[in-house]
């Protein structure tokens, strides 16, 4: 029950003879437009201090015919302290809406501090920062054998698993990145004003261009890690084709003896593919006792 507010009864049934209070609608007095200009003042402009805005804020939305527990979801406090607002407000005057500081100065907290608070708080409503990722589901119709089978190569390779006959001693991870070029990208600097300004007389600042004629072409970067290793390889081609992909995977065969079995992992780009047109990477990796393992179509 709020203090000061009126307050009248009503009896149920004689039966039950119990008395029940009941408030009224609390809201404030009728305000006059200097004293509505003046809170708007206030709510526009800012003080200094942030619990005047507040209490100015309940009082006009009061004013403007919002019941309070509006105004207490809108403000993000309580009803009591809504109608604790009003009822000051009633009683005092804008005298109620700034609050009485007590002496001595406040405690100041220093940065290390105010980290350490709201590591605390975020840590207690289970709040973390996280990056958004993104998934999508495989329609691959071999999704389960191919995954079972990378799966199966990088137990191997971290020595969960112990190798059968015919699995590969050496798993490699392969992929491609490009195209490599350098690409102009704006910045800002300090530098003398150019002659589109007031001063007219120095020429226009020299300008960067967006793009450049690439007379030397671009590169590929090919490359592989050998997970038991943890060594990366890798080459830089000026084209990424299947004849440049076969070139590194015999690079890559050369660095181990031949009798040791190679597993490559690598996407369903076309350069890896053996097709019906081209079988040459089928034919390679059988001649020289190597396993191309493919990751699932379209899959995270």
């Amino acid at each position: 029950m709020v203090r000061g507010a009126p307050i009248k009864f009503r009896f149920c049934s004689a039966r039950s003879r119990k008395l029940v209070g009941v408030a009224d609608r609390v809201q404030v007095r009728q305000i006059d437009d200097y004293e509505g200009q003046r809170l708007l003042r206030i709510i526009r402009r800012g003080t200094r201090s942030v619990v005047t805005w507040r209490r100015a804020q309940m009082v006009l939305l009061s004013a403007q015919g919002m019941p309070a527990a509006k105004i207490a979801e809108v403000t993000f406090t309580s009803d009591d302290r809504v109608r604790d607002v009003i009822h000051n407000f009633n009683a005092d005057g804008f005298d109620s809406l700034y609050p009485e500081c007590k002496g001595g100065q406040p405690k100041t907290f220093t940065l290390p501090e105010r980290r350490e608070i709201l590591r605390i708080l975020l840590r207690e409503e289970g709040v973390s920062f996280q990056r958004l990722k993104t998934w999508k589901t495989s329609r691959d119709p071999e999704y389960a054998a191919k995954k079972a089978r990378v799966e199966h190569l990088y137990a191997i390779a971290d020595g969960e698993v112990i190798p059968e006959d015919g699995d590969p001693e050496v798993v490699l991870c392969m992929d491609e990145f490009g195209p490599l070029n350098p690409t102009p990208h704006p910045g800002r600097q300090w530098a003398e004003r150019g002659g589109k300004h007031k001063d007219s007389d120095p020429e226009p600042r020299r300008r960067r261009r967006a793009t450049y004629n690439r007379y030397g072409g671009v590169r590929h970067l090919f490359a592989a890690l050998d997970l038991v290793k943890g060594k990366l390889y890798s080459h830089i081609k000026p084209i990424k084709k299947r004849t440049q992909f076969l070139e590194f995977c015999r690079y890559l065969r050369s660095l181990y003896p031949p009798d040791i079995r190679l597993a490559i992992v690598c996407d369903n780009v076309s350069p890896h593919l053996t097709t019906k047109r081209c079988q040459r990477v089928g034919d390679w990796a059988t001649a020289n006792n190597v396993e191309i393992a493919y990751t699932p179509t379209n899959s995270s």
